[in-house]
């Protein structure tokens, strides 16, 4: 597996890898440390990790990696050498960042290019690429070029739905064979394995808690939820917004909570431990994923969704058609316009009115991960996969 982050954590990457190990794979890992203390090579739950170190100045290069060749450049040497010192058989790239530097690479082994994401498409909304110096040297059309050119030549792409497989196969005429699909669900150790942090627990045992986890930049749909709070208020006035994350743009978050006097009714938690989200999530009433409407949001799904739903609390979402799937599915939660603040507080009151309601949305929610939608049943096309090209490989 090839990843350019710094690993652990990235639950996708281990939880692809330790599918693979349980089934007598042996899994290699390339990835990268910013720090030079943090360089060595380990054994991590039997991943095989190396690590190499790349300075903080390569990071702003990764950003241009489809402009200038540098980063590329960089990375492709130490791949290569990866690949001829573990005598790698197959080859798993991370992502589309990184494609170009193993695909650069002249060798005959399969190379697998798994999409966590539509990086072209969502990169069209990042504050970075959008203002000066960004928006003259990061080109979204570029990105989407070189995709649709690595998807062509891998043995396999695999996406996290079937929006994803659809859109990929129409928009650039690949045949739906190419595609394997993975979600990003959660495994059963999630919520059969964890513990509950008491004073999260009693911090909102009195609010009528609606919960955020994740990254929070602009076209997560925040905006709609705050906007929504002088509404909501009038009606639950122990209304509490929790978010658990952040990103660059939360002075944006910061100036409106403020503008429309909202401070009291939201806690901004900041990133906590993975391992604090079963508390956060005991604690609330309601899960939320208020996404903004685009190709990227249209064609995947948010992890958060499964990991509220595993933990039987009933959500709402944007009508983003991934996770309004799953919503009308499994009769898991509401759907709202996305955008739409009005929308949004009307799904809240729905809820917040009929406690029965929430129970039994919470249930459905709780039995649909744990009957379909956790990690061990979603990634047996994985599994499959990889005992398909081991089985070419041997011949």
């Amino acid at each position: 597996m090839i990843l350019d982050e710094p690993f652990p954590p990235d639950p996708r990457v281990e939880n692809e890898a330790l599918t693979l190990i349980d089934n007598n794979f042996e899994v290699f890992l390339f990835c990268i440390s910013y720090s030079k203390k943090k360089i060595e090579n380990e054994s991590h739950k039997n991943i095989h990790i190396h690590r190499i170190y790349v300075p903080e100045i390569l990071r702003k290069f990764s950003a241009l990696a489809y402009t200038f060749p540098i980063y590329h450049l960089f990375l492709k040497k130490k791949i290569k050498r990866f690949i001829e010192r573990y005598k790698i058989d197959i080859i798993h790239v991370h992502d589309i960042r990184i494609a170009r530097s193993v695909f650069n690479i002249k060798t005959e082994k399969k190379i697998v290019l798994d999409l966590h994401e539509n990086r072209p498409e969502i990169m069209k909304f990042y504050t970075w690429v959008n203002k000066f110096p960004g928006k003259f040297l990061v080109f979204p059309k570029i990105w989407k070029t070189f995709e649709k050119k690595y998807i062509f030549k891998s043995y396999r792409t695999i996406v996290v739905t079937d929006y994803a497989k659809r859109y990929y196969s129409e928009n650039f005429g690949i045949n739906m064979q190419k595609f394997i699909i993975v979600p990003n669900t959660v495994k059963t150790e999630f919520y059969t394995e964890f513990f509950l942090k008491d004073s999260i627990i009693k911090k909102y045992e009195d609010s009528f808690t609606l919960l955020y986890i994740g990254e929070t930049g602009k076209r997560r749909g925040l905006e709609t939820v705050i906007n929504s709070l002088p509404l909501l208020v009038e009606q639950i006035p122990n209304i509490k917004f929790v978010i658990v994350g952040k990103s660059n743009d939360d002075h944006y978050t910061v100036e409106q909570i403020k503008k429309l006097k909202v401070l009291e009714y939201v806690d901004f938690e900041g990133w906590k431990d993975v391992s604090l989200f079963q508390s956060y999530i005991k604690a609330c009433k309601i899960g939320i994923s208020p996404l903004l409407r685009n190709i990227h949001h249209d064609t995947t799904y948010a992890n958060k969704i499964f990991q509220y739903m595993a933990i039987g609390k009933p959500i709402i979402v944007s009508d983003c058609p991934p996770q309004a799937e799953i919503i009308k599915k499994y009769n898991c939660g509401l759907i709202f316009a996305a955008e739409d603040a009005k929308s949004f507080s009307e799904t809240v009151l729905k809820m917040y009115k009929d406690e029965k309601l929430r129970e039994i949305m919470g249930k459905n929610a709780e039995n649909a991960v744990k009957k379909n939608l956790n990690w061990d049943l979603k990634s047996k096309d994985l599994l499959n996969l990889y005992k398909k090209a081991n089985d070419e490989y041997k011949k």
